[in-house]
């Protein structure tokens, strides 16, 4: 390592705010067109665009690598290629930042879809006075598929108002379910809530064949990431009536394109890739990459160590 490393940025709008690192840093930006040709000079990469795909399209290329990449995200798969899977390079991700957002939002859309207040603002929208009758939540039963910090959150929080709540993991363990429990927690679910990493094994594993397997009062929620869902699937089973409802924060394409199927389907909640970003978020990211740099300029082991073959940091 030379005497100042040289932290290479690849940027998003807001920047993150890097000044405790004045004086012990060489700070760099790139875009995606200039990612490729900035990538030999860097001992870190700060993927701050962590919805781009260039780190994948770049780092094949020749020439020296990073040795340390941090992600301002949760998940890795939007810059993991097999030539850094394979390589020496440290992968770290932002753990810890979202859980408890993402959790509450979760726990406001149980609230919002069981009392029905997509249709009473639309109702006031039209100044109709038309009585229903909502959900209790307390009593019923959630199945949250994730296990990870985010997963174990949701599922604190969903406890917290009566629902009783088991985790579906990678592998069982005391407290997590595997996945060959899957089907039969399905089955009785009045919530399904996922929070998976995207990997070779929960890519499309929300397919038309799982819907089918929910009863029809059960309402489906995605926090984790688009490609766990089969979307036309999803499509389908809102339209037969397969499942009463669902609410989507994630989603294969985004921004959703204006011609999508989802913004119309009935029984469908979107929004746009928001459940864990709160007032301060990117600041609390950016302090949290200062604080990891701190450890790895001072040689002591790096937190959120991401798994590059599974792609997640592992449980403890």
């Amino acid at each position: 390592m030379s005497a100042v490393p040289t932290v290479l940025v690849l940027d998003a709008d807001p920047l993150p705010r890097l000044g405790r690192l004045t004086g012990r840093a060489r700070v760099v930006h790139a875009d995606e067109t200039t990612l490729a040709g900035r990538l030999p000079e860097a001992d870190v990469l700060l993927v701050w665009d962590f919805t781009s795909q260039a780190v994948r399209a770049a780092w094949p290329g020749g020439g020296p690598r990073p040795r340390w990449v941090h992600t301002a995200s949760a998940g890795v798969d939007h810059l993991m290629c097999p030539e850094l899977a394979a390589s020496d390079t440290v992968v770290t991700n932002a753990r810890g930042v979202f859980d408890e957002p993402i959790a509450e939002y979760v726990a406001a859309l149980v609230l919002a879809l069981a009392k029905d207040l997509p249709l009473t603002w639309e109702l006031q929208r039209r100044h109709e006075w038309r009585h229903r009758e909502g959900l209790r939540v307390a009593g019923t039963h959630a199945v949250v598929v994730g296990s990870g910090p985010i997963g174990r959150a949701t599922a604190r929080t969903l406890k917290a108002l009566g629902v009783t709540t088991a985790i579906v993991g990678r592998v069982p363990r005391t407290g997590i379910h595997g996945p060959e429990d899957l089907d039969r927690l399905l089955a009785r679910a009045d919530w399904v809530v996922a929070a998976a990493p995207l990997t070779e094994q929960t890519h499309g594993m929300f397919d038309l064949r799982r819907f089918g397997v929910m009863q029809p009062s059960a309402r489906f929620l995605n926090v984790g990431r688009g490609q766990l869902v089969v979307e036309e699937a999803l499509v389908q089973a809102l339209e037969r009536r397969w499942i009463a409802g669902a609410a989507l924060d994630v989603f294969a394409t985004e921004p959703l394109p204006e011609d999508s199927p989802l913004w119309q389907v009935p029984g469908l909640l979107v929004s746009p890739h928001m459940s864990g970003d709160t007032a301060g978020w990117r600041d609390e990211l950016g302090a949290q990459f200062v604080e990891l740099f701190e450890r790895w300029a001072a040689g002591r082991p790096l937190r959120n160590v991401v798994d590059k073959q599974r792609g997640y940091v592992p449980g403890h």
